[in-house]
């Protein structure tokens, strides 16, 4: 391994991986350029390492940023190792993990450099839904290196030291560091949409590891599924108490409560993230209205209805679902669409994506509506309308166009507040029961709370063949 071993990008490596596992290639290369005195300075690697290994068993491909060596920029020669590694991966099915602490592009390479570059922008195009691709921020990463992370699927940034932006704070008119640093993790993690979880160093490689594990090697192989030692028929006793905070609900349902979040500061009115259901990987989307602490505080709120940001986010976890045959599980807890200036800017495009990302998916989908599912807002959290193939309620749920008191308040205007209560329960019992809506077929079966790990269970069995085709095309335009 020998570079492996003498860098800290060596020794991110070989905390990733399994003990002694990792095999490096293309340790020889070197810078070929010569311009500006390139021949004067050495460049082991061409400041990147790269190789393979395993994580449980499981083959990776790895490359890793070694700032030590020409500030990590990168060159014609760090970019071809880095594309050879996509092309390995991509004949062999495996995972792309890549750590990055880059400088920025090698300036005494111009051109060659910039092509170069360009050949890992479509590499990762092509492996996009093939492999999984992760990638994780422990520096700086900027410029034409901060969209390797958006062609990802999955990106991590160190809390302290990393740093991620394609124009720098300062660069930015109006902006200053000191007023907004949005290269700062906790802005990328909150604003844009592309990191998972922000962390130490040390974090950020065991939940790489987690998930990992989670994840199928590629697009055919899905070896995902590990023995289940949970009871099937566990009874979930509390969950119905986690109805606001969802990704305690899913850790309920999940084999031995774990519940792998993503995305998790972005979006918060939505939970996405991955389980296991009786061994297999499980996608899930929940509608969420409240954060819980480890120390059981409440620590954020929301209103109950969906944002841009989170149909967006569910939007894009539900297209990696479907592109590696992974399940899709939607907990459905919605009142309506959020109402600010700020969301309606987007609100239609985005809640579009996530209709067609639910509508489009192949994979089998499963929705559970867990508590209010009211107007057009329930129809696009993977209802029946749109695609589910099995549809639970719990017996307190309510489904329909809104409010019940608020369509009597419209039905019945200027009456008083006798009558208006009246129409109000006689709405509720006709058309937002969760008995109304089975009586329809709209839900196909009525539960208990508790009893929601077992009925899942068994429709995601039920559901293991599953086939379906779509209409003939090149490929969607949304």
């Amino acid at each position: 391994m020998s570079n492996a071993t003498q860098s800290l990008a060596g020794t991110r490596i070989t905390s990733l991986l399994d003990a002694n596992s990792f095999v490096e290639i293309g340790k020889s290369v070197t810078a070929r350029s010569t311009d500006f005195n390139m021949t004067e300075k050495k460049a082991p690697s061409d400041g990147v390492i790269t190789g393979y290994g395993v994580i449980d068993g499981n083959l990776v491909y790895v490359y890793s940023q070694d700032i030590s060596v020409l500030n990590g920029t990168v060159g014609e020669m760090h970019a071809k190792k880095i594309s050879s590694l996509y092309d390995l991966a991509m004949k062999t099915g495996a995972p792309v993990i890549g750590l990055i602490d880059c400088a920025g592009m090698r300036l005494q390479e111009a051109t060659d450099a910039l092509d170069a570059f360009g050949s890992i922008y479509l590499k990762q195009t092509l492996a996009s839904g093939m492999i999984p691709q992760i990638t994780a921020v422990f520096g700086t990463c900027g410029g034409g290196m901060a969209i390797v992370p958006a062609l990802t699927d999955f990106t991590f940034i160190e809390d302290k030291k990393g740093k991620m932006f394609v124009n720098t704070p300062n660069a930015l008119e109006g902006n200053y560091t000191e007023k907004c640093d949005t290269s700062a993790a906790s802005f990328q993690s909150e604003e844009t949409g592309l990191i998972d979880r922000t962390g130490s160093e040390n974090e950020i490689l065991g939940w790489i590891r987690q998930l990992v594990g989670f994840l199928p090697s590629n697009f055919e192989d899905n070896d995902s599924y590990e023995e289940c030692t949970d009871d099937l028929n566990r009874i979930c006793g509390d969950i119905a108490s986690c109805a606001g905070d969802t990704v305690l609900a899913l850790s309920r349902i999940a084999d031995n409560g774990l519940f792998f979040e993503t995305k998790k500061d972005y979006g918060k009115d939505v939970a996405t993230g991955f389980l296991r259901l009786n061994g297999a990987t499980i996608g899930a989307v929940a509608n969420r209205k409240e954060i819980y602490g480890e120390d059981g505080t409440k620590t954020e709120e929301f209103d109950g209805t969906l944002s841009a940001r989170g149909a967006r986010k569910a939007a894009d976890f539900v297209k990696f679902c479907d592109a590696f045959d992974i399940p899709v599980l939607t907990l459905t807890n919605v009142t309506g669409f959020k109402a600010t200036l700020c969301n309606e800017k987007m609100m239609a495009k985005s809640v579009g994506e996530m209709i067609h990302a639910f509508a489009d998916a192949t994979v089998p989908k499963v929705n559970v509506i867990i508590g209010k599912a009211y107007g057009t807002a329930y129809v696009a959290m993977n209802s029946k309308a749109i695609g589910a193939d099995y549809v639970y309620a719990w017996d307190n749920a309510e489904i329909g166009m809104m409010d019940a008191s608020l369509a009597a308040k419209i039905m019945y205007p200027g009456e008083d507040a006798s009558v208006l209560n009246e129409k109000a329960a006689e709405y509720r019992e006709l058309q937002s029961g969760v008995g109304s809506a089975a009586a329809r077929g709209y839900v196909d079966t009525v539960i208990a709370p508790e009893e929601t790990r077992k009925y899942v269970i068994g429709a995601f069995e039920m559901l293991f063949t599953k086939r379906e085709d779509r209409p003939a095309k090149k490929h969607s335009a949304v």
